[in-house]
């Protein structure tokens, strides 16, 4: 093979694949990683250098996933950077306020046109009953999830609770660090851009820890999630192929993996990131053990339902303004929470009812906590919550509305335990998997304490041997092609 084949190789191999987007479980991006990490490390000292030097990989980290829509990126970081700029030295009032309406326009216009311009149109036509063709519009990767960074950016200078950076690089850094770029945490501008300047290592501790947040999210992400979304993804591809206990199963099924596939993508996240010194926030917290949908939401997907605490619900009124607007800007924020992570009356509707769920459990809330603290009250409080949880989950992953309502109608109407013993000698590894995955979020979190610290003491062989482990676990499991996260598409 020659040097020019060579090149050629390498460089289809760094290009951007639409159908192949780089993603942490892919090989190639832990090739690059390996490569920028001492790189990294030689720069971390020197604050400037490494602001370029992380700002560039992560540039490239998007147009990997994205393609051309990193320079969108690059420009709605200019936008946000000048608008705050100019925000500070205005003294009248009218005039800060408008520089933030044109920086909170400009990301939810962008993020409106490629995310629902086609939604809308279709709901006109329907109205007007004409002949729409859809759009020919290619969401860019992640796109949810810097949009509210930016907004949160804008808003908090505004509030004063910040600081706009000092440079143009130090804005970039944050919007498109690239461990939560694409499919979160989200990250808050107050939390994350004074550690830049701070050019803090990562302690032999965090490294660890970060080291086995990595091998926790590859488990969670390349080994449960990808398996038994195969079976999974056969049931909601076939709403009536299937009997109501095979549907059963593959709502529930889902229901594991989008936490495995969700939390295992945050865990890689946050680990790479402790790695490189920055801290993230935590963004699940066993949310399936919750006993209420209040608890639910304060374990499940934390970066984002803070985030609408925040800057949705407390600018609504929050519950400042009594008991029944208390109950409707519940209800409003979870709407747009529904409606953030997709363009379809479904997510609509999952958000809905999200929200009338908050509001039911408030106003029951007084009368709950009057009942004894017994495991059997304990015990019926969470299997209401997770039924609830449950069951809207079937329009979160549902190609459609109908096709919701199908899978629900076969679960109640052609449910038979007869189907049981044959699913269990056909799909026993997916079982296996499953209990694997509802046992261990089952324990004790003092016992995954205890665990990690186990790790970050052990001998750097048991390290190693651990890590190989799970490489070859990896490898027998996974399917033909790297699956994408499930979170990429919003």
């Amino acid at each position: 093979m020659d040097i020019t084949t060579i090149f050629h190789n390498l460089g289809e191999l760094l290009r951007y694949e639409a159908n192949s987007p780089m993603i942490f479980s892919s090989g190639l991006f832990w090739l690059l990683f390996v490569i920028f990490l001492p790189i990294y490390a030689l720069l971390r000292n020197r604050m400037w250098q490494m602001i370029i030097f992380v700002s560039a990989f992560s540039l490239y980290f998007y147009y990997k996933s994205s393609g051309i829509f990193f320079l969108l990126l690059t420009g709605t970081s200019i936008l946000d950077w000048t608008l705050s700029k100019l925000l500070v030295k205005q003294k009248q009032k009218w005039r800060r306020k408008l520089c933030v309406a044109v920086s909170v326009l400009a990301s939810l216009g962008i993020l409106a046109y490629f995310k629902y311009a086609n939604f809308f149109l279709w709901n006109w036509n329907a109205m007007v009953e004409g002949n729409f063709q859809p759009l020919d519009i290619i969401l860019p990767v992640g796109i949810s999830f810097y949009t509210f960074q930016s907004i949160s950016y804008i808003v908090d200078v505004y509030k004063g609770r910040l600081a706009p950076t000092a440079t143009w690089l130090e804005y970039l850094f944050f919007l498109s660090f690239f461990p939560a770029l694409v499919a979160g945490p989200i990250v808050r501008a107050d939390y994350f851009i004074p550690q830049i300047r701070q050019c803090r290592h990562a302690t032999i501790s965090e490294t660890y820890l970060g080291l086995w947040l990595i091998i926790i999210g590859v488990v969670k992400k390349a080994i449960i999630a990808d398996y038994i979304s195969q079976y999974n993804d056969l049931i909601f591809l076939s709403p009536t192929g299937y009997s109501g206990f095979e549907s059963l199963m593959g709502l529930l099924g889902y229901v594991m993996q989008i936490y495995c596939d969700f939390s295992g993508y945050s865990d890689m996240a946050i680990g790479i990131a402790m790695i490189m010194g920055f801290k993230l926030m935590k963004n699940f917290d066993f949310p399936y053990k919750s006993k209420n949908l209040s608890e639910f939401w304060r374990r499940w997907h934390i970066s984002l339902s803070t985030w609408l605490r925040d800057y949705v619900y407390i600018p609504l009124g929050g519950n400042r303004k009594g008991t029944l607007r208390t109950y409707i800007n519940n209800f409003l924020t979870m709407l747009v929470g529904g409606l953030w992570h997709g363009a379809a009356w479904k997510f609509v509707f999952w958000g809905a009812m999200h929200g009338v769920g908050l509001a039911v459990h408030k106003a029951c809330k007084p009368w709950l906590d009057r009942l004894p603290d017994t495991w059997l009250v304990r015990a019926v409080s969470w299997s209401v919550t997770m039924v609830y949880v449950s069951l809207l989950f079937v329009f979160f992953r549902a190609e459609s509305w109908e096709d919701s309502l199908l899978i629900l109608n076969n679960i109640f109407t052609n449910f038979s335990f007869d189907y049981a013993l044959p699913f269990l000698k056909v799909r026993y590894v997916w079982v296996i998997m499953m209990v694997i995955i509802i046992g261990s979020h089952s324990l004790p979190s003092r016992w995954y304490d205890a665990a990690q610290r186990w790790f970050i003491r052990s001998n750097w062989m048991v390290k190693l041997a651990l890590f190989l482990v799970v490489v070859q676990l990896v490898i027998e499991f996974m399917s033909e092609n790297v699956a994408p996260f499930i979170y990429f598409q919003f």
